[in-house]
């Protein structure tokens, strides 16, 4: 969508693939809203505050319910709001129809190809946004690379991922990167729970919707033991599953056989895998080799933001056939006999699987605040270029809004107490 096509028209700009889908969409949004309590405060301060009077916000996230909550928030404050969708699959067709009804300009559909999908991010930019929110890096990439002439208005910009945080940092390592960047994933309410809990849960959800198969009594792989694989390898417990982990880093090597985990490299556990989820936001991590060592029936998904985890090429190199055999699961029948399933493509099992919803509201709600928070940190401060982690003071207001929501209450210092951490000379 051109300049000159955006000025033409002042009413709501948007480019989907079904707006008859609105009224269910408005359905699944008012739903999670029930559940969304922080977000809903901080919806009604910004109603009265208006603190993104006269701003564009364009953000490149996963179209679902709860982020369209997050962008009605946004407009709540004033902002004039641009969405799109960060994974070709991971759109909600249903969920944007009701934020386009609701007032928001989004461009994007669930299963786009590679040029619809670089194309709705560049008609996004061509709202000119004075800020970016974003997931996975991609939006921030374009306007580097394409569209520099934007990056003067550019305030500043939020990303949500360990992934795209890595892209950033890389970036600005490079000399590259020429905007702020908030890195909201680094926020302690984001990976403590979004990573940890919210990952677990919704990696499990859409795994069972998919396939409709039990987990107690398998042998579970998970590469990777951030904190997205301990949220995978707790929730694999909790039902049951016998839990493998693979490792680059002796620190968390270490920290997985000590939580109970057998711990050993990927060309030995894939000998063991019934399913094998990859969460580590790197290359390859199940490549070559490795498919000639697993069991037949193995089930391959990944938790990790691009489909690069497991190498479709190498696995389609040694397959006879392919074929879909279960929404969203293919087959691959090896040369050998074997077979393989793989579920989504390879991409991001909790919200491309069509059985995805992504995380649980209640975990999003502390996501979203801490992008609203850190749009509006950036608004109002004259942030250097880098990547930086927002103000733990941010992380802290989110905790107590959340807290009250749950109707909880903690103990405060008490003014000796406070004296007493502050002193160095009081001993036995």
């Amino acid at each position: 969508m051109s300049y000159r096509i955006l000025e033409l028209y002042s009413d709501i700009m948007s480019n989907i693939k079904n707006k008859s889908l609105a009224t269910e969409g408005v359905r699944k949004i008012e739903w999670v809203q029930k559940h969304m309590h922080v977000l809903e405060t901080i919806k009604k301060q910004f109603e009265e505050e208006k603190p993104f009077e006269g701003i564009t916000i364009g953000s490149c996230l996963h179209l679902e319910p709860k982020t369209i909550n997050l962008g009605l928030t946004l407009k709540a404050g004033g902002a004039e709001v641009a969405m799109t969708g960060c994974n070709p699959l991971s759109t909600h067709d249903d969920a944007v129809a009701g934020g386009v009804e609701l007032g928001l300009n989004i461009h994007g559909w669930r299963g786009q190809n590679d040029e619809e999908y670089y194309q709705t991010i560049n008609e996004v930019l061509d709202y000119k946004p004075d800020i970016i929110i974003d997931d996975g890096a991609d939006m921030i990439l374009v306007l580097h690379q394409e569209r520099k002439e934007l990056l003067k208005k550019v305030k500043g910009a939020c990303e949500e991922t360990t992934t795209g945080v890595h892209r950033l940092e890389a970036m600005a390592n490079d000399g590259a990167l020429k905007i702020p960047v908030v890195a909201v994933n680094d926020a302690y309410t984001k990976y403590l729970f979004d990573n940890r809990y919210g990952t677990g849960q919704s990696t499990f959800d859409a795994i069972m919707g998919t396939t409709n198969l039990l987990i107690a009594g398998k042998t579970v792989v998970i590469c990777g033991y951030g904190w997205c694989g301990r949220g995978i390898a707790t929730r694999a417990t909790g039902l049951g599953a016998n839990v493998i982990v693979t490792e680059i880093d002796a620190i968390r090597a270490l920290e997985a056989r000590m939580d109970g985990y057998r711990v050993m490299k990927v060309k030995d556990a894939v000998k063991y895998a019934d399913l094998l989820i990859t969460a580590t936001g790197n290359i390859n991590v199940v490549s070559g080799d490795d498919f000639k060592y697993m069991k037949n029936g193995c089930i391959l998904a990944n938790s990790g933001h691009f489909n690069v985890e497991i190498s479709r090429n190498d696995l389609e190199a040694i397959s006879s056939s392919i074929k879909e055999v279960r929404e969203s699961i293919e087959e691959f029948s090896l040369k050998d006999g074997r077979r393989i399933y793989l579920i989504a493509d390879g991409r991001l099992v909790n919200l491309s699987a069509k059985r995805g919803q992504g995380h649980p509201a209640e975990i999003m709600d502390l996501s979203f605040a801490s992008q609203t928070f850190s749009a509006k940190y950036i608004l109002e401060n004259n942030l250097d270029t880098g990547v930086m982690k927002a103000p733990d003071e941010l992380d802290y207001e989110i905790a107590n809004l959340k807290l009250e929501a749950m109707d909880i209450e903690i103990d405060s210092l008490s003014d000796r107490q406070k004296l007493y951490l502050a002193d160095w000379q009081e001993g036995t």
